[in-house]
């Protein structure tokens, strides 16, 4: 443990479990690196990410944003070009943009496609599957309205996506927000994660709730708060 963690732990009580916005203050008391560090929430579920009807996965739109617009390349044709363009996609195109990402252009960070554009698509598997960019209809990004999608992903929609070891990362914000800003982030991912229990879950669903920032330690958050 470096000594600039070890300093900043004697800040935290690692067996409390904190109330939202005590534990905002934490981590942004926390967050002393030379950068604006991201906020990140882990929620540790009660479910087995082997089974299929277990799999917690979805989209949701942080009412604060992320403090950055996300770079959003669009692949379809015809009139909904122009409605990706309008909506302000930063890439747009049909089969040529297939055709430069089979090249190695991945100046993106989110694809979205309409369906009819999926079958060109689905045989670049190798090349956006490894970064996490092939379009899905469980994630929202594969879709007929091109335009919704890229406001809502300019304005800070999210994936969330349970891992092997049944925990879900996602970005909240960053450490320069106000806290009022960060806890409002929390509490829209807490309230879909909430609604997305699968039926099959028995026990203990949330296992528990951790706020940290890039650089910062984890601060436990208590789960039987209102989020």
């Amino acid at each position: 443990m470096g000594k600039r963690i070890a300093g900043l732990i004697k800040d935290v009580d690692l067996a409390k479990r904190y109330l939202l916005d005590e534990a905002v203050a934490l981590v942004k008391k926390c967050a002393t690196a030379k950068f604006d560090e991201t906020v990140e929430l882990h929620v540790r579920l009660g479910v087995d990410p082997k089974q299929a009807e277990q799999q917690v996965r979805g989209t949701v739109g942080l009412p604060n944003g992320l403090g950055k617009s996300k770079k959003v390349a669009v692949v379809t044709q015809g009139e909904k070009q122009k409605d990706a363009t309008a909506a302000g996609a930063d890439v747009v195109g049909g089969a040529e943009l297939v055709e430069q990402i089979a090249k190695g252009f991945l100046d993106f960070e989110v694809l979205v496609a309409t369906p009819d554009m999926m079958r060109e698509l689905s045989k670049l598997g190798k090349v956006l599957g490894p970064k996490g960019l092939m379009p899905n209809p469980k994630s929202g990004t594969v879709t007929m309205d091109v335009a919704k999608t890229v406001k809502e992903l300019k304005a800070g929609r999210v994936e969330y996506k349970v891992d092997d070891y049944g925990i879900i990362h996602v970005p909240v914000g960053k450490a320069s927000f106000a806290p009022p800003a960060i806890a409002g982030n929390v509490k829209a991912v807490m309230e879909v994660l909430i609604k997305a229990k699968p039926s099959s879950s028995k026990g203990i669903y949330l296992m528990s709730v951790t706020l940290s920032s890039t650089m910062g330690p984890g601060v436990g958050l208590d789960t039987s708060q209102k989020f």
